[in-house]
C-alpha cells in the first residue's frame, strides 16, 4: 500500500502557510491589544495561600500522598504504606485485577507467547480469558487493524503535525466521523470501540511516523496491508520496518514494554483525565483524545525521550563508563544545573508513588540485559545501571530527603534505541499500550461510578465596583 505524501500533504502546508501569515499579521494590525499579551497576571501564588485554605495542589496531600478521588478493581499501584498518618516506603508492587504484572510478564515470556492482548483482555473483562476466549479476541482485533482507503485518505492529510501524539489525538477524534453511533453509551458500543482503539492505534501511530518521514524525503508512504494473526508488538515493528524484517525477541522485547505500560491506576494524570471527560457522559473518541494529550506532556509521558538524551550526554561527557566517582561526580553537576539541560534533575529516577523500586523498571532491567548483550550494547547497558546505583546517594548528598528509585522511563528509551524505535515514537508507543488501561477506566467510570467528576476551586479575589468604559 503506497501513497504520495506530495499529494497528502501539499494542501495542508498551503492551508498552514496561510494561517502562520494570517496570525502574524492579527499582532501588527492594533498595538493597543498588547495587554492582552502582558496584562495576565503571571506572578506565582503566595504558598501561604494554599495552606491557608487547605489546598490539596496537585490534588495531593501534603505528605506527597494522593487525594482519593475514587474506587477501582482495576489496577492497584503500590508504592508505600501510610502507618499512624505517616507514609512509610516500600517495594514497589503494581497488580492488574489482582495479578502481579512480573507474573503476567514472565509467564507470557516462559511460555514463549505475546501477552499483551492477554492483558488486555484481562483488564477489559476483569478476568483473565481461557484459550478459546483469548483466540477469538486476537481474531477480533486482527479484523480490525485494517485501515479503510476513505480514512486513510483524511486521516494523513488533516492530521500532519510536527508531534505523532498530536497526530494520534485528531486521528483519534476523526475516527468518530466513521463510527455509525459514535454518542451511543452501551456496553456493547463501548467493547466494539476498544477494540477497535486497540487495533488501530498500534498501526496509526507507526503510520504517522512514516508519512512524516516521506514528507520529508518528498517519497511514497508504503504500509504494508496487515498480517493475519500478528501480535499488537509484530504489527508495530512491521509497519516500522516495512514488512517482516525483525526477529522474534525483538518483537517479544517490544510486546513485554506494551505490558507494562498497559495500566497504571486512576490516578496518572491521562487515565484521570480519561475518567473526568468518561464522567460527563461524552463520546469514548473524545475521551480517548483528551487522554493522548495529557500523556503527551513532558511531566507525564513525554519523560522518556529526555532520559535517552540525558544517557547520550552523561556517555559523550564521562570518560570512563566503568569509573563510579566519573560518574557520580557528572551526575552531582547535574543537579547542580551545570550540565546536560539545566534543569537540575537525573530523568529516570524518582516517582510520585514508588519509592524503594519500580516493579516496571525491574523487568525491564532483566530483559533489556538479555537483547543488550546480543547486540553489542553491553556496556551501554552498564552503564545505565550504575546510574541507577549511584543516582539516589548522589541526590542525597544534594539535599534530598525522600526516598529515591529508578523509574521505567530509566530503561524505556534504552529498550526502543535497542529495537530500531525511532524517538518521535517512544510516547506514542506508551498510548497505543495504554489504550488497554483507558479503555477498562472509561467503562468503570461510565457503568460503576455514576457522577460526573467536580472537584471545587477556591476563589481568592476581592469584589470590586464596576467603571463605565468612559471613566476607565
Amino acid at each position: 500500500m503506497a501513497y504520495d505524501a506530495k499529494k497528502i500533504y501539499y494542501r495542508f502546508d498551503d492551508h498552514l502557510s496561510r494561517l502562520v501569515l494570517d496570525y502574524e499579521a492579527s499582532r501588527q494590525i492594533s498595538p493597543e491589544s498588547e495587554n492582552l499579551y502582558h496584562g495576565l497576571p503571571t506572578a506565582p501564588y503566595d504558598e501561604g495561600l494554599f495552606v491557608e485554605h487547605n489546598v490539596k495542589r496537585g490534588l495531593r496531600n501534603a505528605d506527597g500522598s494522593g487525594v482519593v478521588a475514587g474506587l477501582t478493581r482495576i489496577s492497584d499501584v503500590h508504592g508505600y504504606n501510610k502507618v499512624d498518618g505517616k507514609v512509610v516506603p516500600d517495594q514497589g508492587k503494581l497488580t492488574l485485577r489482582g495479578y502481579s504484572i512480573e507474573d503476567l510478564v514472565n509467564n507470557a515470556q516462559a511460555e514463549n507467547r505475546y501477552g499483551y492482548e492477554e492483558v488486555a483482555y484481562l483488564l477489559i473483562t476483569g478476568s483473565l480469558p481461557n484459550k478459546e476466549e483469548l483466540d477469538g479476541f486476537c481474531g477480533r482485533l486482527g479484523a480490525f487493524r485494517h485501515l479503510s482507503d476513505e480514512y486513510v485518505k483524511e486521516f494523513p492529510m488533516t492530521t500532519v503535525s510536527s508531534s505523532i501524539m498530536n497526530v494520534l489525538q485528531r486521528a483519534v477524534l476523526l475516527l468518530y466521523a466513521f463510527d455509525a453511533e459514535p454518542d451511543v453509551i452501551t456496553p456493547e458500543h463501548e467493547i466494539d470501540v476498544a477494540i477497535s482503539m486497540l487495533a488501530r492505534l498500534p498501526r496509526i501511530a507507526a503510520f504517522a511516523h512514516m508519512a512524516s518521514v516521506a514528507k520529508r524525503r518528498g517519497s511514497e508512504v508504503h504500509v504494508p496491508h496487515p498480517t493475519p494473526g500478528l501480535s499488537t508488538a509484530e504489527t508495530i515493528l512491521q509497519v516500522l520496518r516495512g514488512g517482516m524484517a525483525f526477529t522474534r525477541d525483538e518483537a517479544m522485547l517490544l510486546d513485554v514494554m506494551l505490558m507494562l505500560h498497559a495500566e497504571h491506576g486512576g490516578g496518572n494524570n491521562s487515565t484521570f483525565a480519561c475518567r473526568v471527560l468518561s464522567s460527563s457522559a461524552t463520546d469514548p473518541y473524545s475521551a480517548y483524545a483528551a487522554a493522548i494529550g495529557s500523556l503527551k506532556g513532558p511531566r507525564h509521558g513525554g519523560a522518556n525521550a529526555k532520559v535517552v538524551s540525558m544517557h547520550e550526554d552523561i556517555r559523550a561527557h564521562v570518560s570512563n563508563w566503568e569509573d563510579e566517582d566519573e560518574v557520580a561526580a557528572y551526575l552531582g553537576k547535574i543537579l547542580d544545573k551545570q550540565a546536560f539541560d539545566g534543569t537540575g534533575l537525573i530523568y529516570g529516577m524518582g516517582h510520585a508513588v514508588y519509592t524503594l523500586s519500580d516493579p516496571r523498571a525491574e523487568v525491564c532491567r532483566h530483559y533489556a540485559r538479555t537483547l543488550a548483550a546480543k547486540k553489542d550494547l553491553g556496556d551501554e547497558f552498564a552503564l545505565i545501571e550504575r546510574i541507577e546505583r549511584l543516582a539516589p546517594q548522589v541526590m542525597r548528598d544534594h539535599g534530598m530527603t525522600k526516598p529515591i528509585c529508578a523509574n521505567i522511563d530509566l530503561y524505556t528509551g534504552f529498550i526502543y534505541k535497542m529495537l530500531g524505535v525511532p524517538e518521535t515514537l517512544f510516547t506514542p508507543l506508551f498510548a497505543v499500550a495504554r489504550m488497554a488501561g483507558w479503555s477498562a477506566h472509561r467503562m468503570e467510570e461510565l457503568f460503576c461510578a455514576h457522577r460526573i467528576i467536580r472537584p471545587a476551586y477556591r476563589p481568592v479575589i476581592e469584589p470590586l465596583e464596576y467603571k463605565p468604559l468612559a471613566d476607565r
